[in-house]
């Protein structure tokens, strides 16, 4: 019964969030800020991550390439499709659970300790659209971070192959053009929307529904985090299953 309690307040709270509407010039001003804090702060270790797991990626399919009549260009195809496929919008929508999600959970947890979310509620305004619509709108530009991440993934693979001596850079772009099929990258960025939406709105549930003092926020953070990898991987399994079989 816990989790059926848990799961009617979240989308309770999502509609809490479409209710009465914050002032746009405030509003604005607080979407532009959770860019910079959730969006812009991410970019270093999104990079970081992803270029040195992408020259990973070619290294071990080198490594395992034992067969000489398998061809090189097959380092470049895998780590497109690995990079791609599952590890820029899974792998990378994780960590950012961990970090993004720790910080809204912190953040808005917080506020509920120190009394600031029943101060908002008597001055009129509705904490939920104040708190949480700016994490969400920012959090639509979610997609922009995963686009960089497969690029310096896939060019993580190709200066750890080329630069390797594992494979020829005409090879390695050989490998990256064949077999190539749009739809992935469509279903790549279908994904990443979704854990966007997730990333901001489960870190803010528990944020936002949390009891107790400074203690319960730390816990808080870990339990939103391990709720929202949960979820992450559980709706990564259905749209792969609904877009890819």
């Amino acid at each position: 019964m816990g989790y059926l309690q848990s799961t009617g307040e979240y989308f309770l709270m999502i509609k809490g969030v479409f209710g009465r509407m914050t002032k746009r010039s405030v509003l604005t001003n607080l979407v532009f800020k959770e860019i910079d804090d959730l969006i812009i702060g991410s970019l270093g270790i999104v990079s970081f991550i992803s270029f040195f797991i992408g020259g990973v990626v070619a290294i071990q399919t080198a490594l395992n390439l034992n067969n000489p009549l398998i061809p090189r260009t097959l380092i470049a195809f895998a780590a497109r499709q690995s990079v791609i496929l599952e590890f820029a919008p899974t792998f990378i929508s994780i960590i950012m659970a961990g970090k993004v999600g720790s910080y809204i959970t912190s953040s808005i947890g917080t506020m509920r300790v120190t009394q600031q979310i029943d101060a908002l509620e008597v001055m009129g305004i509705n904490s939920l659209n104040y708190l949480v619509l700016p994490k969400i709108i920012a959090m639509l530009t979610y997609p922009f971070v995963i686009a960089i991440s497969m690029f310096l993934g896939i060019f993580g693979a190709y200066s750890a192959g080329v630069l390797g001596g594992f494979v020829s850079s005409q090879d390695f772009i050989r490998g990256l053009q064949e077999d190539f099929i749009a739809f992935h990258l469509v279903y790549a960025f279908v994904k990443t929307f979704l854990f966007a939406l997730l990333l901001a709105t489960i870190p803010s549930y528990h944020g936002y529904y949390m009891k107790g003092g400074a203690l319960e926020v730390g816990q808080a953070s870990t339990t939103s985090f391990v709720w929202t990898s949960v979820v992450i991987i559980i709706t990564n399994y259905i749209v792969t299953q609904l877009l890819l079989s």
